[in-house]
Protein backbone atom coordinates (compact mmCIF):
# COMPACT_ATOMS: atom_id res chain seq x y z
CA UNK A 1 0.00 0.00 0.00
CA UNK A 2 1.68 3.42 -1.08
CA UNK A 3 -0.05 6.63 0.94
CA UNK A 4 0.22 10.09 -0.68
CA UNK A 5 0.78 13.01 1.09
CA UNK A 6 -0.11 16.40 -0.14
CA UNK A 7 0.49 19.90 1.91
CA UNK A 8 -2.59 21.50 2.44
CA UNK A 9 -3.49 26.07 2.38
CA UNK A 10 -2.88 25.26 6.26
CA UNK A 11 0.95 24.60 7.87
CA UNK A 12 -0.62 22.30 10.71
CA UNK A 13 -2.75 20.11 8.10
CA UNK A 14 -1.78 17.38 6.01
CA UNK A 15 -3.69 15.58 3.62
CA UNK A 16 -3.45 11.91 3.43
CA UNK A 17 -4.49 9.87 0.01
CA UNK A 18 -4.53 6.31 0.86
CA UNK A 19 -4.93 5.21 -2.77
CA UNK A 20 -8.79 3.85 -1.79
CA UNK A 21 -12.24 4.76 -0.73
CA UNK A 22 -12.15 6.35 2.67
CA UNK A 23 -15.96 7.42 3.29
CA UNK A 24 -18.52 6.02 0.39
CA UNK A 25 -20.52 9.38 1.23
CA UNK A 26 -20.08 12.54 2.82
CA UNK A 27 -17.41 13.82 5.54
CA UNK A 28 -16.34 13.41 8.69
CA UNK A 29 -14.38 15.49 11.10
CA UNK A 30 -13.03 14.70 14.48
CA UNK A 31 -12.19 17.68 16.51
CA UNK A 32 -10.74 15.90 19.42
CA UNK A 33 -9.98 12.72 19.99
CA UNK A 34 -13.11 12.18 21.95
CA UNK A 35 -15.32 12.92 19.25
CA UNK A 36 -13.54 9.69 17.16
CA UNK A 37 -15.48 7.36 19.49
CA UNK A 38 -17.50 5.48 16.04
CA UNK A 39 -14.74 5.57 13.94
CA UNK A 40 -11.55 2.76 14.43
CA UNK A 41 -9.41 4.51 11.90
CA UNK A 42 -9.92 7.44 13.96
CA UNK A 43 -9.37 6.35 17.10
CA UNK A 44 -5.53 4.85 15.73
CA UNK A 45 -4.39 8.17 14.05
CA UNK A 46 -5.15 10.27 17.46
CA UNK A 47 -3.30 7.70 19.56
CA UNK A 48 -0.11 9.17 17.57
CA UNK A 49 1.52 11.66 19.82
CA UNK A 50 1.08 15.64 18.45
CA UNK A 51 -1.91 14.41 16.50
CA UNK A 52 -5.30 17.11 17.40
CA UNK A 53 -8.10 16.86 14.44
CA UNK A 54 -8.71 14.28 11.94
CA UNK A 55 -11.27 14.65 8.59
CA UNK A 56 -11.91 12.06 6.36
CA UNK A 57 -13.48 13.03 2.78
CA UNK A 58 -14.51 10.82 -0.02
CA UNK A 59 -10.30 9.71 -0.70
CA UNK A 60 -9.06 11.18 1.99
CA UNK A 61 -7.89 12.16 5.35
CA UNK A 62 -6.99 15.27 6.74
CA UNK A 63 -4.74 15.24 9.93
CA UNK A 64 -4.03 18.68 12.00
CA UNK A 65 -0.77 18.34 14.23
CA UNK A 66 -0.17 19.95 17.62
CA UNK A 67 1.39 23.42 16.82
CA UNK A 68 4.69 22.73 18.92
CA UNK A 69 4.85 19.28 16.99
CA UNK A 70 6.96 18.93 13.44
CA UNK A 71 5.23 17.22 10.52
CA UNK A 72 8.91 15.08 10.28
CA UNK A 73 8.27 13.49 13.63
CA UNK A 74 4.72 13.34 13.19
CA UNK A 75 4.03 12.14 9.50
CA UNK A 76 5.71 8.64 9.75
CA UNK A 77 3.64 7.37 12.54
CA UNK A 78 0.33 8.73 11.06
CA UNK A 79 1.66 7.04 7.86
CA UNK A 80 1.83 3.85 9.97
CA UNK A 81 -1.35 3.80 11.83
CA UNK A 82 -3.32 4.67 8.57
CA UNK A 83 -1.41 1.36 6.41
CA UNK A 84 -2.35 -0.90 9.89
CA UNK A 85 -5.89 0.05 9.54
CA UNK A 86 -6.36 -0.95 5.64
CA UNK A 87 -4.54 -3.90 6.02
CA UNK A 88 -6.66 -4.82 9.52
CA UNK A 89 -9.74 -4.83 7.22
CA UNK A 90 -11.58 -2.59 10.05
CA UNK A 91 -14.25 -0.61 8.65
CA UNK A 92 -13.43 3.55 8.96
CA UNK A 93 -16.91 3.74 10.88
CA UNK A 94 -18.12 1.32 12.56
CA UNK A 95 -21.87 0.40 14.20
CA UNK A 96 -24.54 2.76 13.10
CA UNK A 97 -22.08 5.80 12.78
CA UNK A 98 -22.64 6.84 9.54
CA UNK A 99 -20.80 9.93 7.45
CA UNK A 100 -22.30 13.92 7.63
CA UNK A 101 -24.58 14.70 4.69
CA UNK A 102 -22.97 18.41 5.20
CA UNK A 103 -25.62 21.20 5.79
CA UNK A 104 -27.63 21.69 7.96
CA UNK A 105 -31.69 22.19 7.19
CA UNK A 106 -33.37 25.19 6.90
CA UNK A 107 -37.25 25.87 5.92
CA UNK A 108 -39.12 28.42 6.59
CA UNK A 109 -39.86 31.99 4.21
CA UNK A 110 -36.39 31.54 3.01
CA UNK A 111 -36.14 28.14 2.14
CA UNK A 112 -35.68 28.83 -1.48
CA UNK A 113 -32.73 31.10 -0.77
CA UNK A 114 -31.15 28.44 1.22
CA UNK A 115 -31.60 25.87 -1.55
CA UNK A 116 -29.62 28.20 -3.59
CA UNK A 117 -26.72 28.82 -1.28
CA UNK A 118 -26.80 24.96 -0.82
CA UNK A 119 -26.91 24.17 -4.73
CA UNK A 120 -23.70 26.92 -5.24
CA UNK A 121 -21.71 25.72 -1.87
CA UNK A 122 -22.19 21.97 -3.57
CA UNK A 123 -21.65 22.93 -7.00
CA UNK A 124 -18.61 25.34 -6.67
CA UNK A 125 -17.41 25.37 -3.43
CA UNK A 126 -17.13 22.27 -1.90
CA UNK A 127 -15.26 20.17 -4.63
CA UNK A 128 -12.53 23.27 -4.24
CA UNK A 129 -12.22 23.10 -0.74
CA UNK A 130 -11.99 19.55 -1.02
CA UNK A 131 -8.84 19.54 -3.24
CA UNK A 132 -7.23 20.99 -0.51
CA UNK A 133 -8.26 18.82 2.40
CA UNK A 134 -11.57 20.15 3.89
CA UNK A 135 -15.29 20.63 3.99
CA UNK A 136 -17.47 23.89 4.05
CA UNK A 137 -21.24 23.29 5.16
CA UNK A 138 -24.14 25.01 5.69
CA UNK A 139 -25.39 25.98 9.10
CA UNK A 140 -27.57 29.26 8.87
CA UNK A 141 -29.50 32.34 7.10
CA UNK A 142 -30.29 35.07 8.73
CA UNK A 143 -30.83 38.62 8.06
CA UNK A 144 -28.95 38.27 5.06
CA UNK A 145 -26.35 36.62 7.06
CA UNK A 146 -24.99 33.26 5.74
CA UNK A 147 -23.37 30.95 8.07
CA UNK A 148 -20.81 28.57 7.74
CA UNK A 149 -18.91 25.58 9.34
CA UNK A 150 -15.58 24.77 8.24
CA UNK A 151 -13.97 21.09 8.46
CA UNK A 152 -10.35 19.93 8.07
CA UNK A 153 -7.78 21.44 6.70
CA UNK A 154 -10.65 24.80 6.52
CA UNK A 155 -10.71 24.68 10.05
CA UNK A 156 -7.98 27.22 11.51
CA UNK A 157 -6.45 27.97 8.38
CA UNK A 158 -4.53 31.07 7.92
CA UNK A 159 -6.11 31.57 4.97
CA UNK A 160 -10.05 30.49 5.92
CA UNK A 161 -10.86 34.29 6.37
CA UNK A 162 -9.77 35.59 2.83
CA UNK A 163 -11.56 32.57 1.19
CA UNK A 164 -15.27 33.33 3.23
CA UNK A 165 -14.80 36.78 2.59
CA UNK A 166 -12.98 36.92 -0.76
CA UNK A 167 -14.04 33.78 -2.45
CA UNK A 168 -17.26 32.83 -1.30
CA UNK A 169 -18.86 35.78 -0.12
CA UNK A 170 -18.47 37.40 -3.46
CA UNK A 171 -19.82 34.02 -5.34
CA UNK A 172 -22.82 33.95 -3.42
CA UNK A 173 -23.31 37.91 -3.12
CA UNK A 174 -22.65 37.43 -7.18
CA UNK A 175 -25.67 34.65 -7.40
CA UNK A 176 -28.08 35.83 -4.64
CA UNK A 177 -28.51 39.01 -3.81
CA UNK A 178 -30.62 38.58 -0.38
CA UNK A 179 -26.76 37.42 0.59
CA UNK A 180 -24.98 40.32 2.44
CA UNK A 181 -22.26 38.48 4.35
CA UNK A 182 -20.47 35.33 5.39
CA UNK A 183 -19.09 34.10 8.59
CA UNK A 184 -17.66 31.32 9.93
CA UNK A 185 -19.37 29.18 13.16
CA UNK A 186 -17.58 27.10 15.15
CA UNK A 187 -19.52 23.91 16.45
Amino acid sequence: MFIQTETTPNPATLKFLPGMTVLETGTADFPSAAAAEASPLARRIFAQRGVSGVFFGSDFITVTKDEEMRWEHVKPAILGAIMEHFQSGAPVMEGAAVAAGGHAGHDGPDSAIVAQIKELLDTRVRPAVAQDGGDITFHGFERGVVYLHMQGACAGCPSSTLTLKMGIENLLRHYIPEVSEVRPIAL
